[in-house]
């Protein structure tokens, strides 16, 4: 199949994605007060629902900072970060496999040289790239899909983002328990 074939087929499965989504209502049920419920209502099956939430989020282009905030106010910074931490990894990776499956290497099919250095750089440091591309963008969505249609190896792709995402993750769980406390109090 055609490159651009392929980018259409996840256009269209994105798009499908986000019908099915706003015609059961569920991305208005993705607030960090909704996440919070979730936990304090599922405690024994909460990290596994939140991880499909955070998921289906990802996919949406839902910011992972919602799902973040959610989780430290009802769980703390510490057990909040911790479960954000795993959430992002189990979202990127969700997000990952399906637009590689989908979508193969399309990416690759580009000329030019801006993509031509891009790739240069992510075939001779693909951790190192992904680790920094993490630490700035997190679990964007927009990059997962473009590491996936990149050809980064999946090997690769966990360990960037198992060693990317703690710092950010970290900063942020601190900035938010800080409004908590000393802005919304």
């Amino acid at each position: 199949m055609k490159p651009q074939k392929k980018l259409l087929l996840i256009g269209s499965f994105l798009f499908f994605i986000f019908l099915l989504v706003e015609f059961f209502g569920i991305r208005s049920d993705l607030s960090p007060k909704n996440i919070k419920d979730l936990f304090l209502t599922y405690q024994t099956w909460g990290i596994l629902i939140f991880c499909l939430a955070f998921s289906l989020g990802n996919l949406l282009y839902i910011p992972g900072w919602i799902f973040l905030v959610g989780a430290v106010f009802a769980l703390g910074k510490e057990w909040g970060g911790l479960v954000t931490y795993i959430g992002a990894i189990v979202s990127s990776l969700i997000s990952f496999i399906i637009i590689q499956r989908i979508g193969g290497d399309s990416l690759r099919s580009l000329n030019g040289k801006l993509a031509n250095k891009f790739f240069s750089k992510l075939d001779k440091h693909p951790i190192t790239s992904i680790l920094f591309l993490r630490m700035i963008f997190q679990t964007v969505p927009a990059l997962n899909y473009a590491l996936a249609l990149a050809r980064v190896r999946l090997h690769h792709y966990i360990l960037g983002t198992l060693l990317g995402l703690p710092l950010p993750i970290f900063i942020y769980c601190y900035f938010f328990e800080f409004i908590f406390k000393h802005v919304l109090n």
